[in-house]
């Protein structure tokens, strides 16, 4: 498709803290025990964009990261592993590696993402409206696990997030207004020449930027050599093209231009933009505004929506990452490349389970992990080489790799990282256990963030 990829995949990231570090950066979290930025991976290779640069933070990150792909994708894709400052934010990163970038459109993705929405489709959408950038919006992610043990229909404890308010053309394919972060939650003021271009606009606030875009270069390359101080593609850099998209500019000296029909009536001229505003070319129309006849062919923003039974989340909270690893042994499973059993669960032939221990549907236990007697997990992901002891509930968590839990143990809706250790009957509900992290023996702790100083 003559397009270059560029995958963010960023380094250790504040947010998700402790989880991260500089050990174990952002992009080889595991996400059902396999490194969340495989999932990335796995989508462009499906649309066969298998040469792609990988961008992250920091060289001890970029060799970190380098290893782990050529090893994981040796035969498989061709990437370029680039390393930028810290704390550059998105539009900095492209800003970095602008010099590699040479082909006409570039499609960025990134690396925290999990999907199934073609990246070439999203390509295509670009590629059929001469865009200067396409946004990939999703069905906003609901949040949340269910106390009930039922992953079955929607649980109650589940929210949808507002993440973004979106204005849409009337045929759903141009975006028109993009607020994001903060902005959300404020009072938000849209341009009228917008408004007067399309004549009605749709306004969403169930739709997620999926931070996938297809741009073209010259267009974004301007863009950051212009607007130095932007740092965020999401915030920054797509917001202000879609704002500029309708600028105009006044011919003539505000002689009135004539259109191949030769009309120069302002009003005939309203007329036909709005007849055509849910068309491709309303772009391309004349618009009176003060008096004047004001044209401008800057560019086209375009949205491509995925269908409400794609899945698409963003792995950037701590609560994120527990609502992935669930779904991902979930109603996702798909996206996890197991096979799961007849008890719809993924159970690796090494592990070893005590007697009358129960390991349920949507759970997953790694490789030579070894449970005792009387243990109970549900919804959960156990990573590789686990020591778990006898009458251990583990409910709506994720364990990483190594970890040992002594007996009597109770541990819910947690993320208890590698190698961390956790003594006999300690009970921990929402926490975050970082890496190599013991807890005392009897200890109870809730909604904790627990790590080594």
């Amino acid at each position: 498709m003559d397009f270059q990829v560029v995958l963010l995949a960023g380094g250790a990231s504040k947010k998700l803290a402790p989880l991260v570090s500089q050990e174990v950066p952002k992009a080889l979290l595991p996400v059902a025990n396999r490194p969340v930025i495989s999932y990335a991976l796995e989508l462009l290779e499906q649309s066969n964009l298998k040469d792609l640069i990988v961008v992250v933070e920091g060289e001890d990150t970029a060799l970190s990261v380098g290893g782990w792909i050529s090893s994981a994708y040796a035969d498989r894709l061709h990437v370029e592993v680039a390393a930028v400052p810290e704390d550059v934010g998105t539009a900095g990163a492209l800003r970095a590696i602008a010099h590699h970038l040479t082909a006409g459109d570039i499609l960025v993705v990134s690396g925290d993402l999990v999907c199934d929405v073609s990246p070439g489709a999203v390509a295509a959408a670009h590629r059929r409206h001469d865009a200067v950038v396409t946004a990939l919006l999703c069905s906003a992610p609901v949040s949340g696990a269910s106390e009930s043990g039922s992953m079955s229909g929607k649980d109650k404890a589940k929210k949808p997030v507002r993440y973004n308010i979106i204005g849409l053309d009337p045929l759903k394919q141009f975006l028109l207004y993009i607020a994001s972060g903060a902005e959300v939650d404020k009072d938000l003021k849209m341009q009228k020449n917008i408004i007067r271009a399309v004549g009605q606009m749709e306004i969403r606030s169930d739709l997620m930027d999926a931070h996938l875009y297809a741009f073209k270069r010259s267009a974004l390359q301007e863009v950051l050599d212009q607007k130095e101080k932007f740092q965020s593609l999401q915030q920054d850099v797509v917001p202000y093209l879609v704002r500029s998209q309708l600028a105009s500019e006044v011919l003539n000296n505000g002689t009135p231009p004539t259109d191949e029909h030769g009309s120069v009536n302002g009003k005939i001229l309203l007329s036909q933009l709005l007849a055509n505003s849910s068309t491709p070319d309303f772009h391309e129309m004349y618009t009176p505004v003060n008096g004047s006849l004001l044209t401008r062919k800057t560019h086209k923003c375009c949205a491509y929506i995925a269908g409400k039974d794609k899945y698409c989340a963003r792995l950037n909270s701590i609560q994120a990452y527990s609502d992935i690893n669930r779904d991902v042994i979930g109603e996702a499973n798909h996206l996890s490349g197991y096979s799961f059993s007849s008890h719809n669960n993924i159970i690796h032939l090494s592990a070893e389970l005590g007697s009358k221990t129960t390991v349920g549907p949507h759970c997953m236990l790694g490789e030579g992990s070894q449970m005792g007697d009387k243990c109970s997990v549900k919804r959960s992901v156990i990573g590789r080489h686990c020591r778990i002891g006898s009458n251990v509930k583990i409910v709506n968590s994720v364990v990483m790799n190594h970890v040992t839990i002594a007996d009597g143990c109770s541990i819910q809706g947690s993320v208890i990282c590698s190698n961390a250790q956790i003594q006999e009957r300690a009970t921990l509900k929402d926490c975050q256990v970082g890496a190599g992290y013991v807890i005392t023996a009897g200890a109870e702790y809730r909604s904790e963030s627990l790590s080594k100083k």
